[in-house]
């Protein structure tokens, strides 16, 4: 089965693979790292012109380590999960400090980065630096459920068993094996979709133990819906909406007016301050944070 997938999907890659700018040249590492953290629960619509701006402003890690976090989360617009700036900024620092602005090739190295997971390193590592990691992103591991294991969908959460299986599936050829990385996620993105799945222009369809199977529905827990119009998401993003756009700290009556509820608009700005996206002043003023 390994060799069977490989080839093909890597050649329709080829062919069909996105002309996005963390894929050329230079991008640089930095460039990839950047993508991955706004590509994480984001289209890639509506993170094509914040990247383009972000690359624009920050060329490199020092760059963003010079400016304030709460610049970073300014810059991160409308794209949701706002921590993720914080956290890129985070890394830039800690790039900037241990490694002389330069993004480490090691995988360990980048692990060990502020608010770099697995997923993250083993993405950096394999666009960036061309290596040999298994990528699961949600459209790797959906490709994997779909062409090998014969279901569905995969587990809500990653588990150790898709995680063997996809160390499993790596060519042992590195530059191979990221061009596997990338070209099963793209598959996953255009192809093997979460719905309306196009088998007809899938280049392992004739493979696929799901289609041999007849496409049985999913039988596992209930896939998580992602619900925001209400929810103390929406509330703190329209906070948030406010503090970036001023440039001075905002009194707490501003911030009163971007939501009805009180105990709900209380909450999300607590959480906000929590998580160090929103900070505080003396006389009940807030700004995003400087430090």
């Amino acid at each position: 089965m390994t060799e069977k997938i490989h080839a093909p999907v890597i050649a329709w890659f080829d062919a069909h693979a996105r002309d996005l700018p963390w894929r050329r040249p230079e991008a640089g590492a930095w460039g990839v790292m950047v993508s991955e953290f706004m590509l994480q629960q984001t289209p890639v619509n509506r993170v094509l012109p914040v990247y383009e701006q972000w690359l624009a402003r920050w060329p490199r890690p020092a760059d963003l380590a010079k400016e304030a976090p709460g610049e970073a989360v300014r810059a991160w617009g409308r794209l949701g999960y706002p921590r993720r700036a914080l956290r890129l900024h985070g890394a830039a620092v800690a790039i900037t400090e241990r490694h002389g602005g330069d993004v480490p090739t090691e995988h360990a190295q980048l692990l060990a980065l502020p608010g770099i997971g697995e997923y993250t390193a083993a993405a950096v590592a394999s666009f960036a630096y061309g290596q040999r990691h298994p990528v699961l992103d949600t459209n790797v591991r959906r490709v994997l459920a779909r062409a090998v294991t014969g279901v569905q969908y995969p587990p809500n959460a990653t588990t150790a068993a898709e995680r063997r299986l996809a160390r499993e599936l790596l060519p042992e050829d590195e530059r191979t094996a990221a061009r596997w990385a990338a070209a099963s996620m793209e598959l996953g993105a255009l192809v093997c979709t979460a719905k309306n799945e196009g088998c007809t222009r899938c280049p392992i369809a004739a493979q696929c133990a799901w289609r041999q199977a007849g496409k049985p529905e999913h039988q596992g827990p209930p896939r998580r819906g992602q619900t925001y119009a209400g929810t103390d998401r929406q509330v703190r993003g329209k906070l948030l909406a406010v503090l970036r756009e001023a440039h001075t700290p905002v009194p707490q009556a501003r911030l009163d007016r971007v939501w009805h509820e009180p105990v709900q608009r209380a909450r999300a700005l607590d959480g906000l301050v929590t998580d160090g996206l929103v900070e505080p002043l003396p006389g009940g003023l807030y700004r995003l944070p400087l430090t």
